[in-house]
């Protein structure tokens, strides 16, 4: 199995005040800045190629941001071709994790019930995940995706938000969406202003935050350039 990094964005900006002022806005401060990015992630089993998240629509700029490539470009670019994509997995229903999903027409996509329904997703190739294999360590809810993939009911950012853990060689590669925008918010153990359920996103984060004290997990988030070093230097996320 190999991950890789689809790179989307980079040169953003984020406020600590809106990375750590979940539950109490005095967590942070406007004038604290994290710098942000945008990239996707790939899974690449041998014998599929499973995409986690399909960035913004080409036609939509992300404001404040300097573009690498579109998404499909950006997936070229790894050596894929769109029609190689089996399966997608979209960890919620916000634009910038599923605006590419029109380029995969043949493409399984799975996805939280909620965000399917909130989205309007039809077809034959939607599937709504059931969430029904049971608990995968500490997270109650989980489906098996293939061999050593697991889409993990992650509810709080969104209604229907997931996460996706894939299981490779003795390493546990967390790709979250936006439980987090920035490690050091994991590490602060703060929420993001941008919520629709606060209570199931603290559970989430909480579950998170023990999953990873308890196995070796490389953390990697869609909006930092954090997210993209921890792939690359196969960094083992640590929480004091």
């Amino acid at each position: 199995m190999q991950i890789k990094v689809v790179k989307l964005y980079e040169g953003g900006e984020f406020n600590e005040e809106f990375l750590f002022g979940g539950e109490n806005k005095a967590d942070g401060h406007k004038d604290v800045m994290y710098p942000g990015s945008l990239q996707n992630f790939l899974i690449d089993t041998g014998d599929e190629v499973i995409l986690v998240d399909t960035g913004f629509p080409s036609e939509v700029p992300f404001k404040g941001y300097t573009k690498i490539l579109d998404y499909v470009p950006a997936l070229e670019a790894l050596g894929y071709k769109p029609e190689q994509v089996s399966k997608i997995l979209v960890t919620h229903k916000h634009p910038d994790h599923t605006g590419e999903l029109r380029a995969f027409p043949n493409a399984k996509i799975y996805i939280g019930p909620e965000d399917a329904d909130a989205l309007k997703l039809t077809g034959d190739n939607i599937v709504r995940a059931t969430y029904s294999d049971g608990p995968y360590h500490n997270f109650p809810e989980s489906q098996k995706i293939v061999d050593g993939v697991y889409f993990i009911k992650a509810r709080g950012h969104t209604n229907g938000n997931s996460i996706v853990i894939a299981e490779c060689d003795g390493v546990y590669y967390m790709m979250h969406g936006d439980v987090t925008y920035v490690d050091a918010a994991l590490h602060a153990n703060k929420l993001s202003i941008i919520f629709e359920d606060i209570k199931a996103a603290r559970e989430t984060l909480d579950r998170v935050r023990e999953f990873i004290k308890n196995n070796p997990t490389v953390y990697l988030s869609t909006h930092t350039p954090e997210g993209v070093k921890n792939l690359e230097e196969k960094i083992i996320m640590k929480l004091d």
